[in-house]
């Protein structure tokens, strides 16, 4: 079954693909779209995480679009509260009626004698192909049927639940059950505090330490600016703020990781009390060599502080029937394990792809403005920040790919394609210490090693990039698709260097009379394309 050609063809409806649908509304009104959506719901992560607590690790100034307010008072939200604000930015925007639900893309083929994307996605069963000539990937990077789960010895053996936060179950009974959370992560920091307020005996099983810092639930600025300004003004101001904060903490902690280190143990030390352990809190590597963890209103800190949670640093020789017993001996008891082991990374939502139904290297291509890859025509993946909000990068990429959009509108071309330079240098495309970033390296496509092939982690450098750098920069090629020619007849391509060796053109007069210049006009097969 084939469907009505599109312009742009959006592939994820999370906060990404909901955000690129809007941008597109109101930058490109002209453009034919539509959304695939593997899912029967809007908001991607948002919609698919449902564990206690579940809430965002950036500030909702940054996290939310440029274009649409964050109006709570909360600037950490909780994740049905990100939910509602997805599908109500989505309704304000007319999209909801571009969403083809429950459509798994499979494959995407470039056509590039038609100028066209072909993509070919599962809906009950059956395969539905759409037609666009741009395409943007919005999937995320990974996997959203099972989450990561490292091999546990005696797993098996044990006789309690063993839950991953990805799949949730909605029935669980943890109230007055001893659970232990594996993993030291964002997911791991949120669930503790919730888990404890719910009544669980928690127990955080680290291998090693992350760090964790306190940031306020509710930005006090804004709700007091709000009785003076109008919401869109607060908004622009709030977001204007945290986007510098984010960078000069990332910045002092690149330039300063020892002093950037004694900040953050400090503020933990002054949360937990002296008595504490701070070994817990203590990791092995500098600040935002992996990404740093939030906690609103330190409610973490506030369970291990009343002895509602405790942590312990440990290595996991088995599971048993009972818990798990540690390498140094210690047996934790437990009713329920969680592990909340992170992701199974998962590029392009696991879909193929292709160019004229050969496979394309992905692995191997070069990202342009963290956005494009080189030698893939009309075709966008969005990535966010792994050092900040990841929309923030999300919102600046949608507007790059409308400024492209209109720009080959402008010059009348159709294929826009990325082409590296003779001599440049490659590196990982994220360049983090994270589990899931080294277990991604493997599946990721390469940075280069100048602009515009390097995958920026600054807001402000890809600003500058995306919004006000020139669109034809002579990295960007533009052209038009070149339809194959047919073949003529072999007896006409015969017959024309057979009627060019019989009769060779003469030189033509000055003046030719009226029935020389009538003979003239008619085609000389010697000229006929072959």
């Amino acid at each position: 079954m084939s469907k009505q050609q599109l312009d742009v063809l959006i592939i994820g409806a999370g906060l990404s693909g909901i955000g690129m649908a809007c941008h597109l509304t109101r930058e490109c009104p002209d453009k034919r779209y539509a959304i695939l959506e593997g899912r029967d719901a809007i908001g991607g992560t948002w919609d698919l995480f449902r564990y206690p607590g579940i809430r965002s690790d950036s500030d909702m100034f940054t996290l939310g679009y440029s274009f649409r307010p964050w109006t709570s008072d909360k600037a950490i939200a909780d994740g049905p509260s990100i939910r509602q604000y997805i599908n109500d930015t989505a309704d304000e925007y007319g999209v909801r009626k571009h969403i083809h639900f429950n459509h798994r893309v499979l494959r995407s083929n470039w056509n590039s004698a038609e100028g066209l994307w072909e993509v070919t996605a599962e809906h009950e069963g059956k395969s539905t192909t759409f037609s666009a000539r741009f395409v943007v990937n919005c999937t995320g990077y990974y996997r959203y049927e099972a989450g990561y789960t490292p091999e546990f010895p005696g797993r098996d053996s044990f006789k309690g639940q063993i839950v991953h936060p990805q799949l949730w179950p909605e029935d669980l009974d943890y109230q007055g059950k001893k659970v232990i959370i594996i993993g030291s992560g964002a997911t791991a920091v949120t669930l503790v505090p919730a888990l404890a307020q719910g009544g669980a005996d928690v127990t955080m099983l680290q291998r090693s330490p992350s760090y964790v810092a306190s940031v306020p639930e509710s930005d006090h600025i804004s709700i007091a600016l709000r009785k003076f300004l109008p919401e869109s003004v607060v908004y622009r101001l709030a977001r204007a703020r945290n986007v510098g904060l984010q960078m000069a903490v990332y910045r002092l902690s690149k330039m300063q990781p020892k002093l950037m280190r004694k900040l953050l143990m400090k503020q933990v030390e002054l949360q937990v009390g002296k008595e504490f352990d701070m070994t817990h809190f203590d990791p092995k590597y500098n600040p935002w060599d992996e990404r740093l963890c939030a906690v609103p209103n330190g409610d973490l800190f506030k369970v291990l502080r009343k002895g509602q949670a405790q942590i312990v640093t440990d290595h996991i020789e088995t599971f048993n029937e009972n818990g798990i017993l540690l390498k140094s001996g210690q047996q934790l008891d437990a009713d329920i394990i969680i592990t909340a082991t992170g992701l199974q990374v998962q590029i392009l939502g696991g879909a193929e792809l292709t160019l004229d139904d050969k496979p394309y290297d992905l692995l191997n291509a070069v990202a342009y403005k963290g956005l494009m890859f080189s030698d893939l025509p009309n075709a966008a993946m969005v990535f966010g920040y792994t050092n900040s909000s990841w929309t923030l990068k999300a919102d600046i990429s949608a507007e790059y790919v409308c400024r492209l959009l209109n720009y080959m509108e402008e010059i009348d071309k159709k294929v826009a394609t990325p082409r590296t330079p003779a001599g440049l240098n490659t590196r990982p495309f994220i360049d983090m210490d994270s589990g899931y970033v080294q277990r991604a390296r493997a599946l990721m496509p390469k940075q280069g090693d100048r602009a515009p092939w390097q995958v920026s982690q600054t807001y402000a450098v890809d600003l500058a990039s995306m919004r006000l750098s020139k669109i034809d920069d002579g990295a960007m090629e533009f052209s038009n698709p070149r339809p194959a020619l047919k073949k003529a007849a072999p007896a006409q391509q015969d017959a024309a260097p057979a009627a060019a060796k019989k009769a060779p053109a003469k030189p033509r007069a000055k003046k030719a009379p009226a029935a020389k210049k009538a003979a003239a006009s008619k085609p000389n097969p010697a000229d006929a394309p072959a």
